[in-house]
């Protein structure tokens, strides 16, 4: 990816973030909704726009409400951003939050089960 590209996509990942952050009077986006990632298309008419959903019991709801309110987001990107062309814009769930936090749980299990099986060791050579 060049980096034109990535300033694209951060400039278009901000904007859309300031967008939720105002909030949407849509009833199925509860929650909080963040942007993770925006991917935009090298010809510019699309945009992935990954979102984690917290609690995860809204994901479904507000992604259905973000996709049908993807237009007016459209319009109030170009409003927000200086663009040529404002993509069409797809919201996703992005998972990788949740798959983040389970890789920390389990290290820090790991680290906490290391310690359980060292310290009988460590009593062992006290004595």
């Amino acid at each position: 990816m060049t980096r034109h590209q990535e300033q694209i996509d951060a400039v278009v990942h901000r904007g859309i973030q300031k967008i939720l952050s105002r909030g949407l009077n849509d009833p199925r986006v509860r929650g909080l909704v963040s942007v993770v990632q925006v991917s935009v298309s090298p010809d510019r008419s699309q945009a992935r726009v990954g979102c984690s959903v917290l609690p995860e019991k809204y994901a479904e709801s507000a992604l259905h409400g973000l996709n049908a309110a993807s237009g007016w987001i459209g319009r109030r990107l170009g409003d927000e951003v200086r663009m040529r062309r404002v993509p069409r814009l797809k919201f996703v769930l992005d998972q990788s939050i949740k798959k983040e936090a389970q890789v920390l749980g389990a290290i820090q299990d790991a680290i906490e089960h290391e310690d359980e099986i060292a310290a009988p060791r460590n009593e062992e050579h006290e004595s």
